[in-house]
């Protein structure tokens, strides 16, 4: 950021959220970290909550599966579908975020 001279203000931060049903997709203007962790640090390496931050759902693994194996191993074949059409409309997310506002895009696609 201090290469670009960005603020955090110009930050949108895509990630992987397993609070949310595989396939949703979740866009705020800003916010606390709701338990993930890279959040966490994005934060704290900050020192301010006020940047964008696109969530996309990935689920919850079932009893006894590896949280980790679940995000970062291959989808079951029944979420891979739903995974993929919610990375097409991140991209259409992020697209509008750019060229119309943060709020344009919430009102849009959430």
């Amino acid at each position: 950021m201090a290469r670009y001279r960005a603020s955090a203000a110009d930050l949108l931060v895509v990630y992987d959220d397993m609070d949310l049903p595989a396939g949703k997709i979740r866009l705020r203007p800003n916010g606390g970290p709701g338990g993930h962790n890279g959040i966490k640090s994005i934060i704290g390496a900050l020192g301010t909550q006020g940047f964008a931050r696109l969530r996309v759902g990935v689920g919850r693994p079932g009893p006894g599966d590896d949280q980790i194996e679940h995000v970062l191993g291959r989808a079951s074949s029944e979420d891979q579908g739903l995974v993929d059409a919610a990375v097409e409309t991140a991209a259409e997310v992020i697209t509008c975020y750019l060229s119309e506002g943060v709020e344009t895009a919430m009102n849009r696609y959430n």
